[in-house]
């Protein structure tokens, strides 16, 4: 035929895919992944950052408001603050930047990637990606998994009713309202009182977006208390306890939602119904951590935060595959994001150039939550040292104790004090407690958090 040009592919003939060698690649450009990286690179690795936005900085780009920072570095800053710091750093290094890029699967090998530097770690990791540039490989001895997590959106809480234009998740709101300079509608109402969805209501009345109250389907907030008091409070927005939205109302546009009341089993109680006229409807229900890469790279979730299961240095099942930040379980504050990022990144240069981690595990302990705890992280012990364990609680509680068991033995035993389901807790677990459970034959170590009437 006239004009045919046969491809390369017709002609047998298949291009190479390009192949990168680092010591450790981080899958993520956010806060989690930008502290990795630089952990990382301070500990001597050669280190690529792959990230599917043009920018770095993750989430933090459009969390214009005020709150980060205070642990990290002792002052306030705003989301594109704090990210900048870290950018700036990441930039001033040799750490190699892959921005606009997907990746596509994450693969293991035995073998060595050819870096030329001495190591223990016998795997080799294949990330997959396409870039600008077209499809990439990018080996690497250890990889750390920094994705972060996405939010819940209408379909996966199930609200009845029609499917019209004005119903969005918070984020998306505030990505809208913050970057794109877009309004998304006059007058709106919140389901969910977790922080994005306090913020935004503080976000909307400042924009001139009437907001008619937040309503929360648990008979407490979710969100930390200073957001409450600063984001509603203070700017008159009401909040309905024990309130969720049961009917969504419109055809091309929402014209209402229908809210109600629920009983203690979370069920709406009939006869409680209201409609509430708004145009907008914006959900703050929940985050799930972006996990598709780790499954596909056979890596074991814990089904209670949706995150992989790791041992003390943040490594998972697949030996030299490291997770943190929010892809591993949700935080409320990016400086805590930032201190476990900092852990994953130096524990995965030391599996990469064989100083540390990866060496052969001094024990095998699984860790289970009890009592009112929700999770409990690390999932696994490997190690005679000190460990520091995260959890959640599933509901406040003015007075409770947290309780390390194993065996059916009380090993140890903390102070009486408030928790509360909107903050992460951190417990330090003493090496000799670990050695403890160890003499007495137990496999498993039990967190628990007992609230003092039910004791």
């Amino acid at each position: 035929m006239a004009g045919f040009k046969s491809s390369a592919i017709d002609c047998g003939v298949v291009e190479a895919v390009q192949t990168q060698a680092f010591d450790v690649v981080v899958i993520g450009g956010g806060p989690a992944g930008m502290a990795a990286a630089l952990a990382a690179h301070n500990a001597g690795a050669h280190v690529a950052i792959v990230e599917r936005e043009q920018h770095l900085g993750g989430i933090l780009r459009q969390c214009i408001h005020p709150g980060f920072g205070l642990s990290h570095f002792k002052q306030e800053l705003t989301g594109p603050e704090y990210a900048q710091r870290f950018i700036d750093q990441v930039r001033a290094t040799d750490i190699a930047l892959f921005l606009g890029s997907m990746v596509l699967g994450i693969d293991s090998a035995e073998g060595d990637p050819g870096t030329g530097k001495t190591a223990g770690a016998t795997a080799v990791h294949t990330v997959t990606l396409m870039s600008p540039a077209g499809m990439l490989q990018l080996t690497g001895r250890a990889v750390v998994l920094a994705m972060g997590c996405r939010e819940r959106t209408r379909s996966e809480i199930k609200i009845p009713g029609s499917r019209p234009a004005g119903v969005f998740t918070a984020g998306l709101a505030q990505r809208y309202i913050n970057i794109e300079n877009l309004k998304p509608g006059s007058r709106a109402v919140i389901l969910g009182s977790g922080d994005i969805g306090l913020i935004m209501a503080r976000r909307c009345t400042l924009e001139g977006i009437s907001v008619e109250g937040v309503y929360e389907l648990m008979p407490y907030a979710n969100g930390l208390r200073r957001n409450v008091k600063n984001c509603l409070d203070d700017f008159g927005v009401p909040l309905h306890l024990s309130t969720t939205v049961t009917r969504v109302i419109g055809h091309d546009r929402l014209e209402a939602v229908e809210v109600s009341q629920v009983d203690e089993r979370l069920a709406p109680i009939p006869g409680t119904e209201r409609i509430i006229p708004c145009d907008t409807l914006l959900l703050s229900v929940g985050l799930i951590p972006e996990n598709e890469l780790s499954v596909a790279a056979g890596v074991e979730l814990d089904p209670r935060t949706r995150g992989a299961v790791v041992d003390q240095s943040l490594q998972t099942g697949v030996p030299g595959i490291f997770a943190c930040g929010n892809v591993l379980h949700v935080h409320d504050l990016a400086d805590n994001v930032t201190t476990e990022s900092e852990r994953a990144g130096a524990a995965a240069a030391a599996y990469a150039l064989g100083t540390g981690a990866g060496a052969v595990p001094d024990c095998e302990l699984t860790v289970s939550p009890a009592g009112i705890a929700g999770y409990a992280l690390p999932g696994r012990i490997t190690a005679v040292a000190l460990t520091k364990l995260n959890f959640r609680v599933r509901r406040p509680v003015d007075a409770a104790r947290v309780r390390i068991l194993a065996g059916g033995v009380e090993l140890f035993a903390g102070k009486v004090r408030p928790f509360k389901p909107s903050v992460m807790e951190s417990f330090p677990l003493p090496a000799k407690v670990i050695k403890q459970a160890l003499d007495l034959g137990a496999s498993k170590i039990v967190l628990s958090v007992d609230p003092i009437e039910e004791a």
